[in-house]
This record gives C-alpha cells, structure tokens and sequence, in this order.
C-alpha cells in the first residue's frame, strides 16, 4: 500500500467532483483507510433531493459536514456499499436527524475470533430496504443502480449513477490500494469473479471511498486481475517449493512490507489459499499448506 500523503486534506469540505457529485471526507486516516472515508452526496446542487452514498464513521464533525454538503436538499435514501466500520455507522444517526431511509447492502455482522486487519462490521447497521442486483434509486434528476460485488465482504454492493457513468466502487476497487480480501467473510474467488463483472462494463469512472477518483477504469480493474493472478502463481510456486505455513510466505511475497500491514498480507495469502483448496489446487493440515 502507499504511504499516506501528507497534510492538510480536504477533510469535512464539500467537494464538488462532478455535476452530480459532491465529495466529503471524513476524519478517520488510517493505514488501512488512507486519509479516511469518502462519503458521496448525489444529485443536483439546486434540487430538491439527493442521496448520500458511505455516510461513513460516526463522528459528530462529519454528520454535521454530510448535512452541510446536502444544504437545503432532502435526503431520499442513505445507501451504503458495505457494512465496515468506516462506513455504516453514520447511517442511523443521519437517518434520524434527516428522515431519510437506510438502504443499499444487507446486514451482516461476522462473530470470529481470526486476526483482523481491516474496520470491523457495524453491528448497529439496520438497513429499511435491501437492494439486489440491479434495483434502483431514484430521485430528481440521478438514478442509482446497484450492483453486487462480493468479495472484500459477502454484502458489498456498487452503485451506478446513470445519468454520468460514474460507478461508486465502495472498497472494492479503491483509488489508492487493492482492496484487502479478509477471510472467513471476505472471499477471493468471489472478489474475481466480481472484478471480472466490472471489465465487462462500460463506467467512465470510479469515485472509492478511498483515494482520488479514477478515470480509466477498465484498465485499472484489468491490472487488478493481473496482480491477484500473479499473487495467486507465487503462492503456487512458492507451495511448490515446500508445504508452508501462511506467516512463511510473506517475506517472499511482500518485501520491505510496513509492519503495520502483515497481518493484512496474511489474511490476503489466507484467502488466495482458501480459493485454491476450494479448487483442489492446495490442501492444509494444521497451519501447514501444501499442493495436492
């Protein structure tokens, strides 16, 4: 992952990214979240209505930005990609502060005692409407399309804005990091699977929750293939060499890697791992993983 850049950020201002898009950051950087949770508030500037897209963290300052960046509008629907803490949990107080409904990916909240590296679920997630593939929002002037991309979570869901082309890609693709695959919930296969349903579409561009925006996306959602497949063939080969443990691959794999970020390495090499035993590729007694 790339080092975070230095200050000042935009944070708590409304930026305007395109004519529909407004752009709010919020105070939560981290090395997992760069300099924080990009929160969207979608329609027009003179309308009567938006939508606000990642409320984010739960932070007093943010909510009071979000209301800022939304001014006079109503908000119809409060619509999150995914339910990590960084976020959802601004969704109920929003949600009471401003009438809106909470919509977008289903609940989940993942009891385990693995390691983690990325946010935790939000427990306090409570969504008034579910949104499948392909079911929309709707408001003056903007129509978001959801579009189910497993992966980084079982519930992560994009957002389509019809009228630009724009694509809200949540965490799974973000413009400053690959996302991080974080097993048992996160899966890689599906992670693929749901960037391979990305190349297939035609989006002019990528607003993250993470990072600036990104302007040609395919090419970037092909890079991403290419490195999870050349990840995928270093564990082979690696596993080919000799039957190892998870914590044995990352010094080959990710070298001159910030501390911070092993055990995100770990839960990444654990995934791929978990695809390939789900593909009869590789087996693991105990800790120890082998080829079959």
């Amino acid at each position: 992952m790339p080092p975070i850049p230095p200050k000042p950020w935009p944070t708590g201002l409304a930026d305007q990214v395109e004519p529909l898009v407004t752009r709010v950051l919020a105070p939560n950087p981290s090395p997992y979240t760069y300099t924080g949770t990009q929160t969207y508030v979608v329609g027009q500037l003179d309308g009567p209505d938006c939508a606000v897209i990642d409320p984010g963290p739960n932070e007093a300052a943010h909510i009071e930005a979000i209301l800022a960046a939304v001014g006079e509008r109503k908000v119809a629907a409060i619509m999150c990609t995914h339910t990590h803490r960084d976020h959802s949990p601004a969704a109920a107080p929003l949600s009471e502060k401003t009438g809106a409904p909470v919509v977008g990916c289903a609940p989940l909240v993942l009891k385990t005692d693995l390691p983690r590296a990325d946010e935790a679920f939000d427990p306090t997630y409570d969504p008034d409407r579910v949104l499948e593939d392909g079911e929309q929002m709707r408001g003056t002037g903007w129509t978001l399309t959801a579009v189910a991309t497993p992966g980084h979570t079982s519930n992560h869901l994009c957002f389509a804005l019809e009228e630009s082309g724009s694509l809200f890609t949540g965490d799974h693709v973000m413009g400053w990091s690959t996302s991080v695959v974080i097993p048992p919930d996160g899966d890689m296969g599906d992670y693929m699977a749901s960037l391979e349903k990305l190349q297939r579409r035609e989006d002019a561009v990528y607003h993250s929750a993470h990072g600036e925006a990104i302007t040609k996306p395919r090419q970037l959602v092909r890079g991403m293939i290419g490195h999870r497949r050349q990840r995928e063939n270093q564990i082979m080969r690696l596993l080919g060499e000799e039957a190892r443990p998870v914590s044995a691959f990352i010094p080959h794999m990710y070298k001159g890697l910030d501390e911070r970020l092993i055990p995100a390495a770990e839960m990444s090499v654990t995934a791929h791992l978990i695809d390939l035993e789900k593909r009869g590729l590789a087996t693991r007694e105990g800790e120890i993983w082998r080829t079959v």
